[in-house]
């Protein structure tokens, strides 16, 4: 293991190695280059997409793309459900949007289960 390469960008493993200009993790295979690494992530500090690939940012409207099931909620939230000035958080679990829905309140939601309006 050497100190000075990065953990793998696919599984995080530390037991990355050089082979020519590429890095390589023997746990799952990934190979990439290292400078492609850098400018990537030189470029894409937090970038949260939609579930069509539309960047999104604070304040967006969204359209919830397929129904969702509530805990507490007999009907759950519909496919179509407008959501109004979203705020993108560094959520648990994949959910990186903080919104309030009319009828169920505040609450969190995923990014892939998402169109910009």
């Amino acid at each position: 293991m050497n100190e000075n390469l990065p953990p793998c960008p696919e599984c995080s493993s530390a037991y990355t190695y050089e082979m020519g200009v590429l890095l390589i993790c023997p746990e799952c295979g990934h190979e990439w280059s290292p400078a492609a690494a850098e400018s990537a992530d030189g470029d894409q500090e937090n970038v949260i997409r939609d579930s069509v690939g539309n960047v999104l940012a604070d304040g967006d409207t969204v359209t919830v793309v397929k129904s969702l099931k509530v805990k507490g909620s007999a009907t759950g939230i519909k496919a179509g459900t407008k959501v109004r000035n979203i705020r993108l958080v560094d959520g648990v679990d994949g959910h990186d949007i903080d919104c309030k829905i009319d009828g169920f309140g505040a609450m969190q939601l995923k990014s892939g289960v998402v169109r910009k309006a």
